[in-house]
């Protein structure tokens, strides 16, 4: 089996516009700052427990706004480390902000903050390393 090249669809689950069963949320970038940012509302079916959201959806998105921060600083960025932290659940039907941050860049290894937060409180944090890939795109 061949690895996979990094092929941009718009099908990405978390920001493909061309994914109607995905969460098409829109990334906001700002290089001065190094960092990146979406707000959206998580529906029904994103649902673990009953009323609250599921942390592997939360980690998708913390994982997300990472590789987003990581566009600031250089293409085709990857995961390559994503540690999440939950301190509180989330309930379906919130309306959130996720945030990234790159805190250190060493040649082609990023590291990145990231965090869920409703109005200002943090629900879910993560710390990431981002991999700058140096692979054909096509």
């Amino acid at each position: 089996m061949t690895e996979p090249a990094l092929v941009k669809d718009n099908a990405c689950f978390v920001c493909g516009p061309a994914n109607g069963r995905g969460l098409q949320a829109q990334f906001e970038l700002d290089p001065a700052a190094r960092a990146a940012w979406s707000r959206l509302t998580l529906p029904d079916w994103t649902q673990g427990w009953q009323g609250v959201v599921h942390g592997g959806i939360l980690s998708t998105l913390l994982d997300e706004v990472s590789v987003h921060a990581g566009r600031t600083v250089g293409p085709h960025p990857v995961t390559a480390e994503l540690t999440v932290r939950f301190r509180k659940p989330v309930a379906v039907g919130s309306t959130i902000e996720v945030r990234g941050e790159v805190v250190e860049v060493r040649r082609r290894l990023l590291q990145v903050r990231s965090w869920l937060a409703i109005a200002g409180e943090t629900y879910v944090e993560a710390e990431a390393r981002v991999m700058l890939v140096r692979l054909p795109i096509d």
